[in-house]
């Protein structure tokens, strides 16, 4: 062997041979790390990038939380919880999100829909309770009156202090969305199945009752109504929940959220229909969707909170909760026991044909 490592006939070593394979072999893993890391990087600045956008179309609310005194709030628990507010402005023109109408003003009617949507800390289960808008409380420096009425003295600060005195549930964020908006994310989803156990009508559209696929001027008139129901604004509130649990298993089992396109047709639809509190974030909204990616629609509890009744307070028509029976609803809440609770109380689920 020479001294430059050629064996006679000027070849490589074989030994040599066998390093530059190793280097070459090691040089080309590299790079491909190097690549792959690129376009792992790629993906990831595609998805920061539609984070942001669709992020930057939601509704927010500047500091909702800022005056309301810390030492009245209950104690935080585990998991997350929204307190969900829908108005009702009889107009075709969005009023929350950015899509809202120009003239839209903040606080100036009472809410129409308020419900408190609790996310197990696990991601696996969550819980949605509706508080009938009638429903007669405390409002705090108000005194006694409907609980929807918190919001027209005080917007989402006054509405968040009265819910929360009344269940002592800590509200982590607040949400809010009108009608109209409802009605396009409806038909984002390509319409919702209801099966409508009372007939409705309003303005010539017509509702049917038994199974029914609505879509989104359709769906406006099965929550709006409850002049027709016996049950009056509690079977609405019932209907409200039957909505959204619709809503939610269209998305879920449609194949909604697993086209690409679709999905983003439609989470395009809802950012620009909703507000929420400025303390989440876009990355938090976004956070907020992967802790749920295993969220199935029947480990979702739609219930009402227990009431004992109605009657009249003046000229007004209203609801007396229960406050017995609505103490262990909310401990079930905070603790993350719902699911326990409702196989205790089967009867209190809503059930597959609300009125």
């Amino acid at each position: 062997m020479s001294i430059g490592g050629m064996i006679d006939g000027g070849g490589p070593a074989p030994e040599q041979e066998e390093r530059g394979r190793r280097r070459r072999g090691l040089r080309a893993l590299v790079y491909g790390l190097i690549a792959l890391l690129v376009l792992v990087l790629l993906a990831a600045a595609g998805v920061v990038i539609v984070t942001q956008q669709l992020g930057s179309q939601v509704g927010r609310y500047p500091s909702v939380f800022a005056p309301i005194d810390p030492s009245t709030r209950p104690s935080d628990a585990a998991g997350q919880t929204f307190l969900l507010m829908g108005t009702d402005t009889r107009s075709p023109e969005a009023t929350t999100g950015t899509d809202a109408a120009p003239d839209a003003v903040f606080g100036s009617q009472r809410s129409d829909v308020i419900m408190v949507a609790s996310i197990a800390e696990d991601g696996q289960s969550a819980s949605i309770v509706s508080i009938p808008r009638d429903s007669w409380v405390d409002v705090p420096g108000h005194g006694r009156n409907k609980i929807n009425a918190a919001y027209a003295f005080g917007g989402p600060p006054l509405l968040i202090q009265t819910v929360e005195q009344v269940s002592r549930v800590h509200i982590d964020h607040f949400a809010v969305i009108d009608f109209a908006g409802f009605a396009q994310m409806t038909d984002a989803v390509g319409g919702i199945d209801v099966n409508v156990g009372q007939a409705s009508e309003r303005d010539g559209v017509v509702v049917p009752a038994g199974e029914q696929h609505l879509n989104g001027e359709q769906a406006l008139v099965y929550v709006r109504d409850r002049e027709n129901l016996p049950g009056g604004d509690l079977d609405r509130v019932r209907r409200q929940q039957a909505a959204l649990r619709a809503f939610l298993q269209q998305a879920l089992s449609s194949g909604t959220l697993s086209d690409p396109a679709r999905a983003y047709t439609l989470v395009d639809t809802v950012t620009r229909h909703v507000g929420v509190d400025d303390s989440l974030s876009n990355t938090g909204l976004a956070q907020l969707a992967f802790g749920m990616r295993d969220l199935r629609n029947s480990n979702v509890s739609f219930l009402t909170v227990p009431v004992s009744g109605t009657g009249m307070e003046g000229d007004q028509s209203v609801v007396y909760l229960d406050e017995g029976a609505g103490r262990d609803l909310w401990f079930a809440v905070n603790t993350d026991t719902v699911p326990e609770w409702v196989a205790a109380r089967p009867q209190e689920q809503l059930s597959d044909t609300p009125r």
